[in-house]
C-alpha cells in the first residue's frame, strides 16, 4: 500500500499560495512591463463570493464555469456564468453544485451540454463536517488569525454530471476515496480523473458514463490535475515523485505509457494547460530555492515538442508572462486561444484583493516570437 501525506499535499493545491497573501492587503493594479508585453491589462470577471477561481471555458466561450465560496458558507460550490469574449466584465453567477459539500474542479463536455465536478455532498456525515468547519471559522474571526489554505483529500468526494443549470445530476464513480480533479477528452467521450482508491492519488480514465475505468499511473505520490491535449493523443498533469511535496509537471501518452518529466528544480511547477490552436503549454509556477522568501507564483508558457516517433515528448525554455507580486495560479485558454483566464490576487479597483477569476488578451504574435528566439 503506497502512502502519502495529504496535510503537506494539500499546501501545495491550487489555493495554497493564494492563502499566503496578508488579510486586507491591496496590491498594487499598475500592469508591470512583463505583463503588458504579452496580455492587456487585466479584467475581473468574478464577484459577490468570498473567493473564486479554477475557471474553465464552455466550448463556445459565451459561459464559463468554476468554483468559488459562497457568503455564509465554508466550503466551494460550483458556478455556471453568462461570458462576453468581446467585452469581459462581471456577471451574475449560477450555483450548479447542490449547496451543500465541499465542491472542485468543473468542466464543461465538448458540446457544451454537461459539467462535469466533484462533491461531498452525499457525505452521510455532513452535518458534522459543516459544524465543525463553521465553529474554527468562527474561531478564527474572534482570534484574527488566517489560515494557510488546506485542501482535504476528502474520502466522501465524488464526481458527478450535471447539464449547466444544475438539473439532472448523474454520479459517476462509487469507489471508495476521494476522486476528482476530472476533464473530458475533446471528443467527450471519455473522462480523466484522479482517484485515492489504491492508496495514493493517481490519475484514472473512464467512459463518460462512468464505465469502463482504467488507472494510467501507479507510481509514490501525488499525480493529479489531468488534462488531454487538444488532439486527444497525451495528458499533462502536475506529480510530487521526483521530490517529496514539490509539484512538477509531467506529460504521457493517453494510454499512460512514454511518461516524461517536463519540469525540475528547486521549485514548484503545477496547473499544466494546454494552448488549443498552438503547440505551447502554461502553467503555474514559483521558485523554492531561498527558504527566506516569500515564493512568488506567476505564470510561464513553453513550446511543446511532441515526438515524431516513439521519442520523449520536450518543450523547449519557458517564458515568464506575469510577475505581479500577487499570486497568478491556474491558468486556461478560451476555445480560440486568444483569450487567457487565471486565479489571481489582484486590487480589485476599491483597495482590496482576493482570490478571483481575471482575463486578458493575448498577444499571440509576440508570444509566437519571443517563444521562437527561446527555442532557437
Amino acid at each position: 500500500m503506497k502512502t502519502f501525506n495529504p496535510h503537506l499535499l494539500a499546501a501545495l493545491v491550487w489555493a495554497a499560495w493564494l492563502a499566503t497573501v496578508p488579510s486586507g492587503r491591496a496590491w498594487s493594479d499598475e500592469q508591470s512591463p512583463l505583463e503588458r508585453t504579452y496580455l492587456s491589462p487585466p479584467v475581473r470577471i468574478t464577484d459577490g463570493l468570498v473567493k473564486a477561481g479554477e475557471g474553465y471555458f464552455a466550448p463556445d466561450a459565451r459561459r464559463i464555469c468554476y468554483q468559488g465560496v459562497p457568503q455564509g458558507y465554508p466550503f466551494y460550490q460550483i458556478y455556471v456564468q453568462p461570458f462576453d469574449p468581446r467585452e469581459p466584465r462581471l456577471t451574475p453567477p449560477l450555483r450548479v453544485s447542490t449547496g451543500r459539500g465541499r465542491t472542485t474542479c468543473c468542466w464543461f463536455s465538448p458540446d457544451g451540454t454537461r459539467i462535469l465536478f466533484a462533491s461531498s455532498h452525499l457525505d452521510p456525515a455532513l452535518d458534522q463536517t459543516e459544524a465543525a468547519a463553521r465553529v474554527q471559522a468562527e474561531e478564527d474571526a474572534k482570534t484574527g488569525r488566517r489560515r494557510r489554505y488546506q485542501w482535504d483529500f476528502d474520502p466522501e468526494m465524488e464526481i458527478f454530471s450535471a447539464k449547466p443549470d444544475g438539473s439532472d445530476l448523474v454520479r459517476l464513480t462509487t469507489a471508495k476515496g476521494y476522486d476528482a480533479e476530472c476533464s473530458y477528452s475533446p471528443d467527450g467521450r471519455q473522462v480523466l480523473f484522479v482517484s485515492d482508491r489504491d492508496g495514493d492519488p493517481d490519475i484514472y480514465v473512464m467512459d463518460a458514463d462512468g464505465a469502463n475505468v482504467r488507472q494510467l499511473t501507479n507510481a509514490p505520490g501525488y499525480d493529479g490535475g489531468p488534462f488531454f491535449s487538444p488532439d486527444g493523443r497525451w495528458i499533462a498533469y502536475r506529480t510530487d515523485r521526483l521530490e517529496k511535496d514539490m509539484l512538477q509537471i509531467h506529460v504521457m501518452r493517453a494510454d499512460g505509457t512514454g511518461d516524461v518529466a517536463l519540469t525540475s528544480g528547486q521549485g514548484v511547477r503545477w496547473a499544466p494547460y494546454w494552448h488549443p490552436t498552438k503547440p505551447w503549454l502554461i502553467w503555474t509556477g514559483a521558485d523554492h530555492s531561498d527558504p527566506t522568501k516569500r515564493p512568488n507564483y506567476d505564470l510561464w508558457i513553453a513550446r511543446s515538442e511532441p515526438p515524431s516517433g516513439d521519442g520523449e515528448f520536450r518543450i523547449g525554455p519557458p517564458l515568464r508572462i506575469t510577475d505581479h507580486e500577487g499570486a497568478d495560479v491556474l491558468p486556461s485558454f478560451s476555445p480560440d486561444g486568444r483569450l487567457l483566464m487565471w486565479t489571481a490576487s489582484r486590487d480589485d479597483g476599491g483597495g482590496r484583493s482576493s482570490s478571483q477569476l481575471w482575463v486578458s488578451t493575448l498577444d499571440l504574435d509576440r508570444l509566437e516570437k519571443d517563444l521562437g528566439e527561446k527555442n532557437r
